[in-house]
């Protein structure tokens, strides 16, 4: 049930209680039904609006991802795997992900298995 609906049942019991509009406890009574069918209305636009909004941006997320398919290619999907929160990871040529930055092979815990390629290369080499 709706709020609308909720306010318009609520302001049906008012009238079957047949509440007297020129006593002061009636007055208080229509004044409440009133501005609760008041804001139920307000809700309810804002609702629709808030749908409307929702679609807008679910519109713009979509071209932004179509523009960044664009511009970037698919570039971004060679970082999706790894582990590393960026700041943690260090850049050594061997790294599979491809997201280390420091150097230092030891602080790397992307996961890479970086020296297990070395080893292979190695083993290749042989």
């Amino acid at each position: 049930m709706t709020v609308a609906e909720k306010v318009s049942y609520i302001k049906g019991l008012a009238e079957g209680l047949g509440v007297d509009d020129s006593t002061k406890e009636g007055k208080v009574l229509a004044a409440i039904v009133d501005v609760l069918d008041d804001i139920a209305l307000t809700l309810g636009d804002i609702d629709e609006e808030l749908n409307d909004v929702a679609d807008v941006m679910t519109d713009m997320e979509e071209s932004v991802d179509c523009l960044e398919d664009v511009v970037y290619g698919d570039e971004e999907d060679d970082y999706d795997d790894c582990d590393c929160d960026g700041d943690d990871c260090c850049d050594f040529e061997d790294c599979d992900c491809g997201c280390c930055e420091s150097g230092d092979e030891s602080e790397c815990d992307c996961g890479c298995d970086s020296d297990s390629d070395k080893d292979d290369e190695a083993e290749d080499n042989e």
